[in-house]
C-alpha cells in the first residue's frame, strides 16, 4: 500500500513543514502550547474512509477525507473564520461536524458551534444550524434553520440513515441549560422531528439501533432515570437517587445491549463503581459485577457491535483495551508489535470485518499519533501526529503511586522525572488539578506537565481526597475539606518525594488553575517552609464569593449546582462562615511571603477577576514579590495560543529563577 500522511499533505500544499533537524534544545514552548496542526481523526463505519481534523500554525482547522483505497485526500470543509471541531459519520457517505473558533478568548467569542452535514467528496454541503460568531449576519435561509442553541448528540445515531440526532439547549433566566430536547435531523434536507419526552430531560442515551430509549431527569437534588422500550411504549421510572449525597440507588447509565439490556455503572455496595448488566424486563441486575478495574472505578467505554459487548476501552492509571472477542485480541496483539513502545488503542468500523482499522498511539512521553492498519497486509500508515515538534527524548516518564497521608488514607499520585538527569533532589513542581471533584490524572502525554520535565523539573500530580476515580470513600472524605484534609494530601505527597529523594526541599514550588489555583494559595499558607514558591492561574481565593458573587459579577454555575451541590460539597455559606474564612486566601493574605506568579481572564464566567485583583492587592501590602497577568479578553482558561505561549514563557522564567537554574547546578 502507498504511503500516505495528512501532515505530509499540509508541507506539500497547505502550509510549510518544519525542516528536520538534529535536536539540540528541547522543544521550545510554541510546540507545546500551539494548537496542534492535527487534531484527531475518525473511521468510516465499512473501514474505507477516513476523516481528519487538520490544518496548520496561523490555518483554521479543516475537514479531510482519506480514501483508504486510492490515498486520494479531499478537502470537504473548511472555514475562514473559524475552525472544525467536533466530526462523526453520519452514514459511509456523509459526515455531521460542528465548529469552534480557536483563535478567540471566551470574551470574544459571543459564539454558537452551528451544524453542517457534507458528503465525503465535498457534495451536497448543508448547513443544519446558525452559528453565532464575529461578523455574523443571519440571511433569511439562515432563520429557516435550527436555532443557534442546537448541538451535536454524542452518539452515533440512526445506523445506514441520512437522519442523526441533535440536541436542542433550552436556557433558563440564569442563562444555564435547564432542558435538553432532542431532535432527529435529515442531514440532507434539513428536516428535523421532535422526540417525545417525558419531561425536562438534562441528558438522552440511545439504544444501539438508534432509539431514544433513556433519559436523565433532575429536580430539584433529585436524579430519575425513565427508560421505554420501543419509542411508541410508555416512559417509566428505571430509578431515582440523590444527585449530591450518597445513595445506594445512584447508577450511571453506560450502554445498551441486546435483549432489553442495559449496562450500568454503579458502586452496589462497594467501595469501588463496576459495570453491571440490568435486565430492563425484570428490572433485576446481576449480584456479580461484569467488568471491575483493581484499585479504581470503572472509567472507559464499553465496545458494543450487533448489540454484542466485544470489548472495553478502560481507565486505571492510563487507558487500556480488553477484547472479548479472540479475532480482536489477535488484531490488537498484531498491532501491538508494530508499535511496541506506545498505548494503541483501536477505532472499529462498524464492519468488524473491515479491512481498515485506526489506531491511536500514544504513551508518556509521545503525544497521540492515528494511524491505518491493513488487516490484510499487516502494515501501518500514518495518518498524523497531534504535536510534531516534540521530541521524545525531552519528556518525562510517569508513575502513578500511592503514598499514604497522616490520617492513614492512601493518596494516588503521579510522578514524572524529567529526562536525561539522576533522580535525586530534583527542583520540584507540585502540580495541583483543578474541579476539584473530578479526576487529575492518568499516564499520557500532556502539555503542561512535560514542558516542566523538559526543562528539568520533577512534576508530582497528587490525587487529594475528593477527586475522583479512586473510590467512593476517596471522594467522600474530600467533601467540605477545601483548605483542610484536601490540602494535607498535596503536602504529604510533597513531603513523601522529599523523603524519597526526588526532590530538593529547597527547591519546590506548587502550582495549579482554579481550584489547584486555590491549593496553591493555601499551600504558601498553611506548609510556608516546604513551597519555595507559587503559580495561581485563574484560582479561587475566596469560598465565600464562589456562594455570593453571582449578584455581582455574572458567572456560569447552574442554580441546581449552587443550590444543592456547593453546601453539601464544599459548605454552607452561613453555617461555616468561620471556616471558609480560615480557608480562604484572601481573609489569609498577610500569610503569604512566597514570591508569586497570579494569572487571570478578564471574561472569566467561573473564577471572575475579582479573585484574583482582590487578592493580588492583598498580598502585595505586605508581598512586594507578586508577579500579575491579566489576559483581558480571557475566561477560565487560557484560549487563544498567544496567550498560552506569554504564560508558560512566564512560568519558565518565574521557576527558573525561584528553583532552576539561576540557583545553581541541578
Amino acid at each position: 500500500m502507498k504511503i500516505f500522511s495528512l501532515t505530509l499533505a499540509i508541507s506539500l500544499g497547505l502550509a510549510a513543514a518544519p525542516a528536520a533537524v538534529a535536536a539540540v534544545a528541547p522543544p521550545s514552548v510554541e510546540a507545546f502550547f500551539e494548537n496542534p496542526d492535527f487534531s484527531g481523526a475518525i473511521i468510516s463505519p465499512s473501514g474505507k474512509h477516513v476523516a481528519a481534523k487538520i490544518g496548520a500554525k496561523g490555518k483554521r482547522n479543516m475537514l479531510a477525507v482519506v480514501d483508504l483505497a486510492t490515498q486520494k485526500i479531499q478537502i470537504v470543509a473548511h472555514f475562514s473564520d473559524t475552525d472544525i471541531a467536533n466530526v462523526k459519520w453520519v452514514n459511509e457517505q456523509r459526515l455531521v461536524f460542528d465548529t469552534n473558533d480557536r483563535q478567540a478568548a471566551q470574551g470574544n467569542a459571543m459564539y454558537a458551534p452551528g451544524l453542517y452535514a457534507v458528503d465525503r467528496d465535498g457534495t451536497r454541503f448543508k448547513q443544519l444550524a446558525s452559528r453565532r460568531g464575529q461578523g455574523f449576519k443571519q440571511s433569511s435561509a439562515q432563520r429557516d434553520m435550527l436555532p443557534w442553541h442546537t448541538v451535536m448528540h454524542r452518539q452515533a445515531g440512526l445506523p445506514d440513515s441520512e437522519w442523526t440526532y441533535v440536541q436542542d439547549l433550552q436556557y433558563n433566566s440564569k442563562e444555564t441549560v435547564s432542558d435538553v430536547r432532542l431532535l432527529r435531523v435529515n442531514t440532507v434536507t434539513g428536516r428535523s422531528q421532535l422526540v417525545e419526552r417525558p419531561g425536562d430531560v438534562v441528558a438522552w442515551l440511545l439504544d444501539q439501533e438508534g432509539r431514544a430509549r433513556l433519559a436523565y431527569m433532575l429536580d430539584k437534588d433529585v436524579v430519575e432515570i425513565k427508560v421505554r422500550d420501543d419509542e411508541s411504549a410508555p416512559w417509566r421510572t428505571l430509578t431515582s437517587f440523590k444527585a449530591f449525597a450518597p445513595d445506594a440507588n445512584a447508577m450511571d447509565a453506560v450502554a445498551f445491549g441486546a435483549d432489553n439490556t442495559l449496562y450500568v455503572r454503579t458502586n452496589r455496595g462497594a467501595d469501588k463503581a463496576s459495570i453491571f448488566r440490568l435486565d430492563l424486563a425484570s428490572g433485576k441486575m446481576d449480584d456479580r459485577p461484569l467488568i471491575t478495574l483493581e484499585g479504581f472505578d470503572f472509567g472507559g467505554r464499553l465496545v458494543m457491535r450487533g448489540g454484542k459487548l466485544v470489548g472495553v476501552h478502560y481507565l486505571q492509571d492510563g487507558e487500556g483495551t480488553q477484547w472479548f472477542d479472540p479475532a480482536l485480541q489477535a488484531l490488537q496483539a498484531d498491532i501491538d508489535k508494530l508499535l511496541p513502545q506506545t498505548v494503541n488503542m483501536l477505532d472499529l468500523p462498524t464492519d468488524l470485518q473491515a479491512q481498515n482499522v485506526l489506531v491511536r498511539a500514544f504513551s508518556d512521553i509521545r503525544p497521540a499519533s492515528y494511524y491505518v492498519f491493513d488487516r490484510s497486509t499487516k502494515k501501518l500508515n500514518k495518518v498524523g501526529d497531534t504535536y510534531s515538534g516534540i521530541v521524545p527524548d525531552y519528556m518525562g516518564q510517569q508513575e502513578q503511586v500511592r503514598i499514604v497521608a497522616r490520617d492513614g488514607q492512601e493518596v494516588p499520585t503521579m510522578l514524572t522525572l524529567p529526562p536525561q538527569k539522576e533522580a535525586k533532589k530534583l527542583p520540584m513542581v507540585v502540580l495541583v488539578h483543578g474541579g476539584p471533584y473530578t479526576r487529575g490524572t492518568s499516564r499520557g502525554w500532556k502539555p503542561e506537565v512535560q514542558f516542566l520535565a523538559s526543562r528539568g523539573y520533577a512534576v508530582l500530580e497528587p490525587e487529594f481526597r475528593g477527586s475522583t476515580g479512586y473510590g467512593q470513600r476517596h471522594f467522600l472524605s474530600g467533601w467540605k475539606q477545601w483548605g483542610l484534609k484536601m490540602q494535607d494530601d498535596i503536602a504529604d505527597a510533597t513531603k513523601w518525594a522529599i523523603a524519597k529523594g526526588y526532590a530538593d526541599p529547597q527547591r519546590i514550588c506548587i502550582a495549579g488553575a482554579s481550584y489547584g489555583g486555590y491549593a496553591t494559595l493555601m499551600g504558601l499558607v498553611n506548609d510556608p517552609g516546604l513551597y519555595r514558591c507559587g503559580i495561581d492561574w485563574v484560582g479561587v481565593t475566596d469560598i465565600k464569593l464562589l456562594f455570593t458573587g453571582h449578584w455581582m459579577y455574572r458567572d456560569d454555575a447552574s442554580e441546581t449546582w449552587r443550590r444543592y451541590g456547593m453546601p453539601e460539597l464544599i459548605g454552607d455559606p452561613d453555617k461555616d462562615a468561620e471556616r471558609f474564612k480560615a480557608t480562604s486566601p484572601i481573609e489569609q493574605a498577610h500569610r503569604i511571603t512566597q514570591p508569586l506568579l497570579m494569572a487571570y481572564g478578564g471574561a472569566d464566567l467561573r473564577v471572575p477577576l475579582v479573585h484574583g485583583t482582590r487578592l493580588r492587592d492583598a498580598i502585595r501590602a505586605n508581598n512586594r514579590q507578586v508577579e500579575w497577568v491579566e489576559y483581558e479578553t480571557e475566561g477560565h482558561g487560557f484560549h487563544v495560543p498567544a496567550n498560552r505561549i506569554d504564560f508558560w514563557n512566564r512560568v519558565e522564567r518565574f521557576l527558573d529563577r525561584q528553583i532552576g537554574q539561576q540557583q545553581g547546578p541541578k
